[in-house]
């Protein structure tokens, strides 16, 4: 019989952080976004674009950090794109970003046979971001084990969600945005930008997701896989609704969700139960969150497009 060590220990949380990290990324975007007053569905295909633009620069110019950085680009100009269907045309913002996720998995599709003569994956491992150790940190018992050796994306996440919370509720931008999302008009009055802040919280989050998803391909498996991301893009919506839409409560639900996931695979390595089943897990879990969430959540925002008189 399976003892329960065996099943939750120090891997299994430091798993967790690992698995919540792409998640927590698409989370804190999809929160700039809807701050701003848009709904960004498409996070799931930013962040699958992000995957394979990541590793492909990071093929071609042999830096992890470079495949980052396209990354980010790729995904902010995915973010600008919804803008401008969204806010420059007031186009549906739903239809805008399920456009989105087909055109990044047809377009990743496309492209792998390009580059790799292969739609399923990348030939090569390419260069990935290793781990790091943070001194002091590391030697902590348990704590250490947990958090003590990620890659450099893991780190960087959890400055990401503090400096999120620290711009969107600590800094006059932050108001601004805020102003944006909740009474366009009010701030148009008051003499702020209204299409200039959503395109930039836009772009913002896409870059956010193309991070979610250069963490997946570079610090993660450092390969490319069609449909890598697996919903994530989705579930870091789910996350985001439940974290009430604040950093902090999108970092702690974008965990719970590591920490689905990762049981699912401690489960199915231990094999306790049908895979098909286990697999399930972390999405029975979103189902179960929305259901019970969504309609006791209020948005902080005014989703209709604005249009200046």
């Amino acid at each position: 019989m399976v003892e329960l060590v065996e099943i939750i220990n120090v891997g299994l949380f430091a798993a967790t952080l690992r698995l919540a990290t792409p998640i927590a990324y698409g989370s804190l975007g999809g929160l700039f976004s809807e701050r701003a007053g848009i709904v960004n569905i498409g996070l799931e295909g930013m962040m699958l674009t992000g995957a394979f633009a990541g590793v492909a620069a990071s093929q071609f110019s042999g830096s992890a950090w470079f495949g980052v950085l396209a990354a980010l680009a790729v995904g902010g100009l995915l973010g600008l794109l919804h803008g401008v269907i969204t806010v420059r045309f007031a186009g549906d913002q739903i239809v805008s970003g399920t456009g989105i996720n087909i055109f990044a998995l047809g377009f990743t599709a496309y492209m792998s046979q390009v580059i790799w003569e292969s739609r399923g994956a990348s030939k090569d491992p390419v260069p990935g971001l290793p781990p790091i150790s943070i001194p002091l940190l590391k030697d902590i018992p348990i704590i250490g084990d947990v958090i003590g050796g990620h890659t450099p994306l893991v780190y960087l996440m959890i400055v990401i969600t503090v400096l999120s919370y620290i711009v969107l509720f600590k800094t006059p931008f932050g108001l601004r945005i805020r102003a944006v999302g909740e009474r366009p008009d009010a701030a148009d009055t008051a003499g702020i930008n209204v299409f200039k802040t959503k395109y930039l919280c836009l772009i913002i989050s896409g870059m956010l997701a193309g991070l979610g998803g250069a963490f997946l391909s570079l610090g993660h498996l450092s390969l490319f896989a069609l449909g890598m991301t697996g919903g994530r893009g989705f579930i870091a919506l789910a996350a985001m609704i439940l974290g009430k839409w604040m950093p902090f409560g999108a970092f702690g639900a974008s965990v719970l969700f590591g920490f689905a996931d990762a049981l699912q695979m401690r489960l199915q390595a231990l094999g306790l139960l049908p895979s098909q089943i286990i697999l399930t897990i972390p999405y029975v879990l979103t189902i179960a969150v929305l259901a019970g969430v969504v309609g006791k959540a209020i948005p902080p925002s005014n989703y209709k497009p604005y249009v200046k008189e």
